[in-house]
């Protein structure tokens, strides 16, 4: 169904959704890691549940006949909210978000090695031109030689690791998608974080009091919203068109991040996400430049 309108709305809907998951876990206080992957993932399977109740069935939600890739997907999955959560403890919000639009330049080079897409010379300039980007974004932060260090150098490199897990992903879902539903994936996704951050709780539990409880669980109903408005998006619309509303998360972020923290982003990681959001805007219009003369991706030069 062809209503670019709709779609367009929905993305919007799921990158605020998204903002605000992050800003109710910052909210949440300072619960323990594990904790917070458990809220995040068991109450977004509310929404989830709520929306098949009306589409597939709740019992097609667990129907799968590819368990080893939604096996590798959640993995991946659960690595970069492991990872992205860890970076949101010393990174403000518009950081961590400027840090995550690098996930598309990574998916590009792990389509070209997993999935042997060719890439020719305009998105191969393109990559550089993101990888120059993050150079710019990291330098506040000590450099890439400061990234595995300790404080927020640190967070910077967990937050370019949740990237690349990220862009394993979006490779994931690419050979997933023709076969598993939407809701499919989402499901064993969540319940893969959900059990991996029982098991991390378990090690260090705080019981939290009702503030913290609360925006706990506001951050996996807001997550299983946004994953929600993010999937039918594409339903409404191509991904071509959607791509750049990926990145109206940063004026979210920046917002929330000043209003709620007092937060005001680094200039460098600024203007290298500005270099990093135009090399991702070019890849998305020389995908949709391909896409509209009916060549396939791997004839992109």
């Amino acid at each position: 169904m062809n209503r670019p309108a709709l779609g367009i709305g929905l993305k919007l809907g799921a990158t605020l959704a998204f903002s605000l998951m992050y800003a109710a876990v910052k909210l949440a206080g300072d619960p323990p890691l594990g904790e917070t992957i458990f809220f995040r993932s068991f109450f977004a399977l509310f929404p989830l549940f709520a929306l098949a109740t009306i589409t597939v069935g709740p019992a097609q939600v667990m129907r799968t006949t590819r368990p080893r890739m939604h096996l590798l997907r959640s993995l991946a999955g659960v690595c970069s909210m492991f990872m992205n959560f860890a970076a949101l403890e010393t990174l403000p919000l518009a950081d961590i978000t400027a840090f995550s639009f690098v996930m598309p330049i990574f998916a590009v080079v792990l389509a070209a090695l997993i999935l042997k897409e060719q890439v020719g010379l305009y998105r191969s300039v393109a990559v550089v031109m993101g990888f120059c980007g993050v150079m710019l974004m990291i330098e506040p932060y000590g450099g890439i030689g400061a990234v595995i260090s300790s404080g927020a150098s640190k967070g910077a490199g967990l937050a370019l690791g949740g990237s690349l897990f990220s862009a394993f992903v979006v490779v994931f879902i690419r050979q997933m998608s023709t076969t598993e539903k939407s809701e499919t994936i989402v499901f064993y996704f969540m319940s893969t974080a959900a059990i991996a951050g029982a098991a991390v709780m378990t090690r260090d539990f705080v019981m939290p009091d009702l503030y913290m409880a609360f925006w706990l669980v506001m951050s996996g109903l807001l997550g299983g919203i946004g994953q929600i408005c993010m999937t039918y998006s594409y339903r409404f619309a191509e991904p071509s068109l959607l791509a750049p509303f990926d990145y109206v998360a940063m004026v979210w972020a920046t917002g929330l991040g000043y209003l709620l923290f007092a937060e005001v982003p680094q200039m460098l990681v600024l203007i290298g996400a500005g270099v990093v959001i135009a090399a991702g805007l070019f890849i998305v219009w020389r995908e949709r430049r391909l896409h509209k003369k009916g060549l396939p991706l791997q004839a992109s030069v």
